[in-house]
């Protein structure tokens, strides 16, 4: 947001929430004064007023939007026909070429494919038992030679050792060959010095660079390879796996069946105790990469952090399979995984929000845009995007709403005619769900081409013409997000003419609830299960019930948001009816720690974090359009005390949207984390994290956080807001892949907003 149109948003929400010297009807951009309402406002106010907004300015947080590092993955499976292929080690050399020893020869990167390595027939003819980098260069071991193609050829020495399995690469043309029971060190070619091991079970060998000798891990010990004529036994501890120094040389790492232990590599004592706070202890393979060490286990990977912060990298959203073979520097600062099905390249490249944005914005449009609803892809081959159908859901509305909302605050901030476009187009399919029922002011779900309904086709009515089909039992999650996106879209865009059609929803829904005594009305003449908000059935509810509180919130919501547009003095009146006759007001007041479990009451079984969304979205239309400053500044109270509940999730928009109530206080550095955070791919990979040992679990309880700490976005399930963030096991196997309004509108309310530039 520029300077100019920040101090105008500042000026604006200093008139609407703190000014008393005026009365102030808010209207953006041109927007007509409603009936009997007139701004009045002194000299004195409008100096209060930008003393406010400068004040404002200098004391709410900001993110400058500055590059950082995002992580994605690139999987790479094996090319088909290979048989039964064990990959074993995956190397790159420095001009950023992949190769992959397998026990069936190398393979090679080729078009987003490991294809076997036919083009130096010598290499395709040898048996291969371990690859190397000496110098930059692939290095082979081979069952009687070690060799290479770079240096004109001339790495090409005879080893004469039998079962010859492992290769160390030294210094000054030097490496060892390791085999049964044997360990030879060469030098350009000569044998310079030979070890006979009494041991079995080698695991891996590996050169010291700061101490200038060799390393053998077996089974149970560490042998030091130096000078001396005999291979001396270091370290003794059973169910050894791998090991790797630190990229300071100052750390030796050694895995085991169960956790990972820190050397000291001079004098091989123990750093520490044995770790085993990790995702996985059972560690196949290590490497370490600047700070960091990579982690490769039977469950994933992970990189430690010398902090003890761990990100962990699982399931299909990051790997090819979760059985994980080795690890190893990629090219441009990637990080190759090698797993038993195939190759996965961790990608990490600089990238701003706003570029992250672009990235959503793209996958939106290209792949989940259905008559301008945004809907899910489904798959019929699980992550397979080319088998995508775009398919209807029970919340097309209020899913649209969402995205909708999003672009409406990328306009304002932009004034990009892509987005006003996006605008119309998502605004005229919520538009038609009002249009195509038979019942005045009755919005559907959803609807589409009669014959293509693929949800309960017991909720679908086709229209009198037979082309299209609408789909009935409307809830409260639908005019939620009616109200939610029509009152921002009536604000925001700049004709007048379609402002008006956003109005005329708004007044056409509430007319109907109003009218049908605080019900939606089905085709069958019933109320919808969740279009309910007559007192007679909100205050049945103990306060303990969530949807006492919400129903309440809901209703006077929109009523205040009708009356903000319309001006019909019937909405006011009836919601101070429902506020001061009937208890709305103490309802929309009930602490939210105090939502719990009733007995015999279905809806209080666990925390209902739809319940949450709809909140947060009512929100905005209930502070927004408060009747009073009185009611205002209680409807903020009640937001605070839910959103002290909520901060553990660091959920960016439920911050964002307290955030509009002028607050200082909204956890701004963890919602730029959670959308940093956020997974470039929003495909719903079965992910699960209960069996990680990292974790600190808590007792069962009402609201379900199964952990203390919230799992960053790209480590859990992939979800709507609807969902539980602390949910640590879910996905449906890769069958749907998520738009990507998950991540615009609390980017782009965010710089509405102004707190991310």
């Amino acid at each position: 947001m520029g300077a100019q149109a920040h101090m105008a948003s500042l000026t604006m929400w200093a008139c609407v929430f703190c000014c008393p010297f005026a009365q102030v009807r808010l209207h953006i951009r041109g927007s007509p004064p409603r009936h009997g309402m007139r701004m009045k406002a002194t000299v004195l106010g409008i100096t209060l007023i930008l003393a406010v907004a400068v004040s404002a300015r200098e004391t709410t947080p900001v993110h400058i939007d500055r590059p950082f590092v995002q992580d994605y993955a690139e999987k790479i499976p094996l090319a088909p026909h290979t048989g039964d292929v064990k990959l074993l080690k995956v190397r790159t050399d420095r001009d950023g070429h992949v190769a992959v020893l397998s026990n069936k020869g190398l393979f090679l990167l080729d078009a987003g494919i490991l294809r076997p390595d036919r083009r130096h027939r010598p290499l395709a003819d040898a048996n291969i038992t371990d690859i190397q980098v000496v110098r930059g260069e692939f290095t082979y071991l081979t069952d009687d030679r070690v060799l290479s193609n770079a240096w004109a050829g001339r790495l090409l020495w005879d080893h004469h050792g039998s079962g010859a399995r492992w290769l160390a690469a030294g210094e000054d043309d030097e490496v060892m060959v390791v085999g049964s029971g044997r360990a030879v060190r060469f030098r350009r070619g000569e044998p310079v010095q030979d070890w006979r091991i009494d041991a079995a079970g080698f695991k891996q060998a590996v050169f010291d660079a700061k101490r200038k000798q060799y390393l053998l891990l077996a089974d149970d010990r560490l042998w030091r390879l130096g000078p001396e004529k005999a291979a001396q036994p270091i370290f003794t501890h059973k169910d050894l796996t791998c090991l790797a120094f630190s990229s300071d040389g100052r750390t030796l790492f050694v895995g085991t069946s169960n956790g990972l232990l820190r050397l000291d590599p001079n004098s091989f004592e123990p750093q520490s105790d044995i770790v085993t706070r990790l995702p996985c202890t059972a560690i196949r393979c290590l490497s370490a990469m600047g700070e960091n060490l990579w982690v490769g286990t039977p469950a994933g990977a992970f990189a430690l952090h010398p902090d003890g912060h761990i990100d962990s990298y699982a399931s299909q959203r990051w790997l090819a399979d979760d059985a994980v073979v080795d690890i190893w520097p990629g090219p441009q600062r990637s990080v190759l995984v090698l797993c038993e099905t195939g190759l996965s390249i961790i990608h990490f490249r600089d990238m701003t929000l706003a570029e992250k944005a672009g990235h959503f914005d793209r996958l939106t449009r290209q792949r989940h845009i259905r008559y301008g609803f945004s809907s899910t892809l489904a798959m019929n081959e699980p992550g397979n995007l080319a088998t995508g159908v775009l398919i209807d859901s029970d919340n097309d509305g209020l899913w649209t709403a969402m995205y909708l909302a999003g672009e409406l605050f990328r306009y304002a901030v932009t004034k990009s005619e892509d987005a006003l476009r996006n605008c119309y187009e998502s605004f005229e399919a919520m538009e038609r769900l009002s249009e195509i029922t038979p019942m005045k002011g009755f919005p559907a779900r959803s609807f589409e081409r009669a014959g293509y309904e693929v949800s309960d086709k017991s909720r679908w009515h086709v229209t009198e013409d037979g082309s299209w089909a609408w789909k009935g039992t409307t809830s409260s999650d639908e005019i939620v997000g009616h109200f939610f996106v029509y009152a921002i879209f009536a604000e925001i865009v700049p004709d007048g003419a379609w402002r008006q059609r956003a109005v005329a929803l708004i007044d056409g829904i509430m007319d109907h609830i109003v009218r049908n005594n605080w019900y939606l009305i089905d085709y069958d003449g019933k109320p919808t299960q969740w279009g309910r908000w007559h007192p007679e059935y909100v205050n049945r509810f103990p306060q303990q019930v969530g949807d006492r509180r919400l129903n309440s919130i809901e209703i006077i919501a929109f009523l205040q948001t009708a009356y903000h547009f319309t001006g019909k003095d019937l909405y006011r009146h009836k919601a101070f009816e429902l506020l001061n006759e009937h208890g709305y007001l103490d309802n929309i007041l009930v602490p939210v720690k105090g939502l719990d479990h009733v007995p015999g009451i279905d809806l209080t079984s666990e925390w209902n974090h739809s319940d949450d969304e709809l909140a947060f979205l009512s929100y905005w239309n209930l502070y927004r359009y408060a009747f009073t400053p009185e009611l205002r500044e209680q409807y903020r109270q009640a937001i605070r005390d839910h959103w002290q509940i909520e901060r553990p999730e660091k959920n960016p928009l439920w911050n964002f949207l307290y955030a509009a109530t002028g607050t200082e206080e909204f956890d701004l550095e963890e919602s730029i984390g959670s959308l940093k955070e956020f997974p470039l791919d929003t495909v719903s990979w079965t992910i699960r994290n209960s069996p990680r040992q990292d974790l600190e679990f808590l007792p069962p309880n009402f609201r379900n956080q199964s952990t203390r700490q919230v799992l960053p976005p790209d480590e859990r399930p992939m979800s709507k807001y609807n969902g539980n963030a602390f949910q640590l096991d879910g996905g449906d196997g890769g069958r749907e892949e998520f738009s990507g309004d998950i991540y615009l509108l609390p980017y782009w309310l965010g710089r509405y907003l102004g707190v991310i530039r």
